[in-house]
């Protein structure tokens, strides 16, 4: 079986969020399972290759005839090729998809030339696939051309966050040269809809959580029609994590390496964590990593937060995004010194070495298709306290139902403060219960062997039809 992913990110070559984790990592498992797997992403300024193209051709494209260069790479510690579409009018920015808080006003049209660039390079290569796994928005339009193209495969279209929809008014649209028909398919009126005309298009849908499956069938935001007329047509398979990336018995990025079996290397990155950021030794570590928005539960942490400071904790945010957000712990970290830290970057070396050392991870977020995060704090020992919703709730269930990490349900500051009262009260009494909770977390299995199964039946079951 030949499976074609198309994707915005890839990490490490592109990465903006768990979209990239996942088309960076998922390939690999498929490839360990005996699938050919294949990734086409473009090529964005931070990756040029220094290699000669493998593939140059002229693409008619928004009315003009566009140069199209194809490199070729592998993700790391595999042989997935990974193939970079290269056209610098598109690609060759500072960012993925926008600078700062804007999106580029082009990006409907960027990641279509990404679709019919794949389907193109894909035919010329010899790698037709039996199926092409597109992702989110930006490859949603895979489908509509294919039909255009009139060639066969199936298409496995993956939601990884249904917020993200791809509208665009119709000027922009007319540019792309489709037929009234498939035009029809993203909506009708002034705006049109890129993630509604793949919805239609796609052979299956697929979320990256089982209960994100179930949570946008009762709300669709916007696109509730379509998502019930094919609920039996979507599956929820939970993300994976790379254990390769992280795994803190080699991880080269924290500064003692550890076990479930030995602990003595997360205390130690524990005491340097503290020393390299000026905290106290004497309050447990609370750690939030990931992006300042209000997906995830920031409004809830601003609201509470001098009643949160009043649990004596430490508190550490890694993290860039909305400058109301950075603003407000900005300042917090000057009231607050010695117990609020703020880095507010992005950096892979700081979020491991952050996850290593904390004691909790706190992750109240307002919806979480499915999170990787969390995943990463169990593996390495970090308990997690989160709110019961997409993915969350299918990988941490709370102590007191045997499980391992703390659980809020209602989207409050009081709810919230609650289940982290109870994660303080368990570190400051009962640290024999604690070690225990953190070794039950680390002996889940959050590996991509079980959703790489999951995606092989499912491409099995359409390919049947």
């Amino acid at each position: 079986m030949r499976v074609v992913f198309v994707a915005a990110e890839a990490a490490p070559y592109a990465k903006a969020g768990g979209l990239g984790d996942v088309v960076g990592s998922l390939p690999k498992a498929l490839r360990s399972l005996g699938l050919e797997v294949h990734i086409f992403v473009p090529l964005y300024r931070d990756h040029r290759p220094q290699t000669e193209p493998i593939l140059s051709f002229s693409l008619n494209f928004a009315g003009s005839s566009r140069a199209v260069r194809i490199h070729q790479g592998f993700l790391p510690q595999s042989d997935v090729p990974v193939y970079f579409v290269d056209h610098p009018p598109y690609y060759d920015r500072p960012g993925i998809y926008g600078e700062g808080d804007q999106d580029y006003p082009d990006n409907l049209l960027r990641f279509a030339f990404l679709c019919r660039a794949a389907l193109e390079a894909a035919e010329k290569l010899g790698i037709w696939p039996d199926i092409f796994h597109v992702h989110d928005w930006h490859t949603a339009l895979l489908p509509v051309f294919l039909r255009e193209k009139g060639k066969r495969a199936k298409v496995v279209l993956t939601i990884h966050n249904l917020a993200f929809q791809g509208w665009y008014p119709r000027p922009e649209w007319e540019k792309l040269g489709l037929s009234p028909e498939s035009l029809a398919l993203a909506g009708e009126g002034e705006w049109l809809c890129s993630l509604r005309a793949g919805l239609r298009t796609a052979d299956i849908i697929t979320t990256v959580s089982p209960t994100y499956a179930q949570e946008i069938l009762a709300d669709g935001l916007g696109l509730d029609d379509i998502l019930r007329a094919r609920a039996e047509e979507i599956v929820g398979i939970l993300n994976g994590i790379d254990t390769e990336e992280w795994d803190p018995k080699q991880d080269e990025y924290i500064w003692a390496n550890y076990s479930a079996e030995d602990l003595r290397g997360k205390a130690f990155n524990r005491r340097r964590l503290l020393f390299e950021l000026g905290l106290s030794l004497d309050a447990p570590v609370v750690a939030m990593v990931g992006r300042l928005t209000e997906q995830k539960g920031l409004d809830l942490v601003l609201a509470g937060f001098d009643r949160l400071m009043a649990l004596g904790i430490n508190l550490v945010i890694l993290g860039t995004g909305e400058s109301r957000y950075a603003d407000f712990l900005q300042e917090a970290e000057k009231r607050w010194p010695g117990r609020v830290r703020f880095l507010a970057i992005f950096s892979e070396v700081w979020a491991h070495r952050i996850i290593a050392g904390a004691d909790f991870l706190l992750m109240p977020s307002r919806f979480e298709p499915c999170g990787l995060t969390q995943m990463y704090a169990l593996r390495y020992g970090t308990i997690p306290v989160v709110r019961a919703t997409g993915g969350l709730k299918d990988t941490v269930v709370d102590v007191e139902e045997g499980g391992n990490g703390f659980v809020f349900e209602e989207f409050t500051p009081e709810a919230m403060l609650s289940a982290l009262a109870r994660a303080v009260r368990l570190w400051r009494e009962d640290r024999k219960s604690l070690l225990a909770l953190r070794r039950k977390g680390m002996a889940g299995d959050y590996s991509w062997d079980r959703a790489a199964k999951s995606y092989q039946e499912v491409y099995a079951e359409i390919l049947s039809r």
